[in-house]
């Protein structure tokens, strides 16, 4: 009898919860490969795959012992989410807890507990939500196509309530649902950037880099294309980041592509946009590519010094300011190959979100950067200081001037 009201009283008190609801800019830029954006989301939506005992579960929902009441009864989602923002006046992407200089990820994990889409407790371990970027962009560098990869609640209306506690120039663009085992990082299998810059930075080194009526001729952007192709292909770039040397295999980069393109003309001024596509980028690479082309532009190096570059003398390559370098969209191929046509989930493209990205551009950064290099003379004010550089070798061995044994594409967690 002992047992039988026992049982009752257990029973009573069980709950089963199956789910909750809850503008003159190149054309070219504007054409991303992108997808839909969800309507309105619930957390009982169809499952990625299928549960497999404990471990699956535990998988899904993290460890139970250290989940709040909330937590265990609703379950949370892995998603990817598109953000695009202008880094300006803001200290890279990453977030340093405790830290006193902001950065892009302290407003979006405020944004995303004030939406009600992760609890208090994961502002300060953003583990708890399997947090992870697709690439650590630094101080004060832009981004259209960021994409970042969390478990959170998937409430209805999700994308407007999180941008309704972000600043006009930070946005989540798009969400799609994606595997239990999906890494933003991990998954990644290419970037591609883009940097706006004057055009006069092109010119011989005589002009002056003041003239804002300078316009470049078709004969030096054809050459300019044809150094910013010898790029292209599989090179060791151990002088174009820091504390890596020759025979250092991490320093091997895949360049699939890069070019710059047509120009044009914005605040009276003539500006192009250098693109350029990899697998990863190290530290500061994508900005000393554009150094060492530039200097070569302008007369302060001689043309072979490209090709020297990658051999094993050490070469002192200069770095372009930051102000221009866009992250303009992150690549998963594989991924999408694998699971963007088995009729359960999305491909990671983001197609559909390509008018959305090219008005936050137009809008936020591209006119930023104008407006900040007209006022601050970043390009100028560098370009000044070429001549004072040694473009010759000196000898062998790494690179000094840091702490960076790091990538673009975090994979040994660094920035450009």
């Amino acid at each position: 009898m002992l047992k039988l009201s026992l049982l009752l009283s257990t029973l009573s008190t069980t709950r089963v919860l199956t789910g909750v609801r809850s503008k003159g800019w190149p054309v070219n830029l504007k054409e991303l490969h992108c997808f839909q954006t969800p309507g309105k989301l619930r957390g009982d939506c169809e499952n990625d795959e299928p549960a497999e005992g404990k471990e699956r579960a535990v998988e899904e929902n993290g460890d139970a012992a250290g989940q709040s009441t909330e937590e265990k009864r609703f379950p949370k989602k892995k998603v990817a989410l598109l953000l695009a923002y202008s880094g300006k006046g803001y200290y890279g992407m990453q977030r340093h807890v405790g830290s006193p200089f902001k950065t892009i990820e302290d407003e979006l994990v405020t944004a995303l507990v004030k939406a009600g889409c992760i609890p208090e407790s994961h502002v300060t371990d953003m583990k708890k939500m399997t947090f992870q970027r697709c690439a650590r962009t630094d101080k004060g560098v832009s981004a259209a196509g960021q994409v970042v990869s969390l478990k959170l609640w998937l409430i209805d209306d999700i994308i407007s309530k999180i941008n309704a506690h972000l600043p006009a120039h930070i946005r989540v663009l798009g969400l799609r649902r994606v595997t239990r085992s999906f890494n933003a990082k991990l998954n990644c299998d290419a970037r591609s950037y883009s940097y706006l810059l004057p055009t006069v930075a092109f010119a011989p080194k005589e002009q002056d880099p003041d003239d804002v009526g300078f316009r470049l001729e078709r004969e030096a952007l054809r050459r300019v294309n044809r150094l910013f192709s010898l790029y292209e292909g599989t090179h060791s770039f151990h002088n174009f980041t820091s504390q890596k040397g020759p025979r250092n295999p991490s320093a091997r980069r895949y360049v699939m592509a890069m070019a710059c393109g047509e120009p044009f003309v914005q605040q009276g001024a003539e500006f192009a946009v250098v693109t350029v596509k990899g697998q990863s980028f190290m530290m500061h690479q994508i900005r000393k590519m554009i150094g060492l082309v530039i200097a070569v532009a302008r007369g302060h190096a001689p043309d072979g010094v490209l090709q020297r570059s990658w051999g094993e003398e050490r070469v002192h390559v200069p770095k372009a300011p930051g102000l221009g370098l866009v992250l303009e969209q992150v690549h998963f191929e594989k991924y999408n190959l694998r699971y963007g046509a088995d009729g359960l989930h999305q491909p990671l493209d983001w197609a559909r979100e390509g008018d959305e990205i090219a008005a936050f551009k137009e809008e936020h950064i591209y006119p930023t950067i104008v407006r900040t290099e007209r006022e601050e003379r970043s390009m100028q004010g560098w370009m000044e200081t070429l001549p004072m550089h040694n473009f010759e070798a000196t000898g062998t061995g790494v690179q000094g001037g840091g702490d960076t044994e790091q990538d673009d594409s975090e994979e040994a967690s660094g920035s450009d």
